[in-house]
């Protein structure tokens, strides 16, 4: 049976997240209220950067075939710096028969505080590696946020220097009244 040890190095950076913020840009928009009246809420871009900590957990295939180049992966992460809490997910790869070839999905449910506001939010990764070049896509998946973190949107940029894992966090929130 085939696993994907190198797979899931490449992917836990994709998967990872810790937080440092830097005010960004603002934005308003303007919504009904509850009376019916219209009011508007300041949305702050911020950009946060930070480390992070993953455990990546093997599951059971599927695919019983002994070469099977699929894999699955429980995913845990512990985030430090200005987002503090934790994350669970799952994430499926691929081989394939060029080493340096592969591809993931996951999705991650984060229980954190950002910026002093505690709720919770989802990222989804989509992440392939083309003869060793890493393209990687992770998203806040719309309208997952709660709490205070409630209308949370975002796009992350992870990235492994001497084993390390950092990532670059672009979000918008609505600004806290």
């Amino acid at each position: 049976m085939r696993t994907l040890p190198s797979v899931g190095l490449a992917v836990s950076s994709a998967l990872c997240l810790s937080v440092g913020v830097n005010a960004f840009a603002f934005r308003q928009t303007a919504r009904p209220s509850a009376s019916g009246a219209t009011t508007v809420d300041k949305i702050m871009t911020k950009h946060a950067r930070g480390t992070f900590d993953v455990k990546l957990t093997p599951q059971p295939q599927d695919d019983k075939s002994a070469d099977s180049a699929l894999g699955r992966f429980l995913i845990e992460k512990q985030f430090h710096g200005d987002l503090e809490g934790t994350s669970r997910g799952q994430m499926l790869g691929v081989n394939t028969p060029v080493e340096s070839s592969k591809g993931y999905v996951a999705i991650e449910q984060v229980t954190a505080t950002l910026d002093g506001r505690r709720g919770t939010f989802a990222l989804q990764h989509s992440g392939t590696m083309t003869r060793g070049a890493l393209q990687l896509s992770v998203t806040v998946v719309p309208d997952s946020g709660t709490g205070e973190l409630a209308g949370i949107t975002g796009k992350m940029e992870i990235k492994i220097e001497g084993g390390k894992h950092y990532y670059d966090f672009e979000y918008t929130l609505a600004e806290a009244r």
